[in-house]
């Protein structure tokens, strides 16, 4: 699923990368509001979901080569988050969802999660 097409399913926000929507594909998400959480368990290539607004949210992304962010609850990155991720290339969109809604969107639409389950 192309990000363009997560844009409308979560009727989100582009803060930055609109000319990356319709070359960026999702497969697979993962959704945190743990940073440790999604170095520990994500896997690369997903879409990272969360409602984190620092600048380590976009150092993460670029860590595990993660697709973009989308921020839910309506959180707005702060600027220097923003500011990192234009230098980076990172598109961000912003959902009103709630990230259990914005989760199911995704699922029920075919993007599958980036993790199962923990061993």
């Amino acid at each position: 699923m192309k990000l363009s097409e997560i844009r409308t399913l979560l009727n989100a926000d582009i803060i930055f990368g609109e000319e990356l929507l319709e070359t960026t594909e999702v497969e697979t998400a993962f959704a945190s509001d743990l940073l440790s959480d999604v170095l520990a368990y994500s896997k690369p290539n997903a879409l990272f979901i969360t409602g984190l607004t620092n600048p380590q949210v976009i150092r993460t992304v670029e860590v595990l080569d993660l697709v973009g962010v989308v921020f839910v609850r309506g959180k707005v990155p702060q600027l220097e988050t923003v500011e990192l991720a234009k230098r980076r290339n990172i598109p961000l969109l912003r959902t009103k969802c709630i990230m259990f809604e914005a989760c199911g969107r995704m699922y029920t639409a075919g993007v599958g999660a980036s993790r199962q389950t923990v061993d």
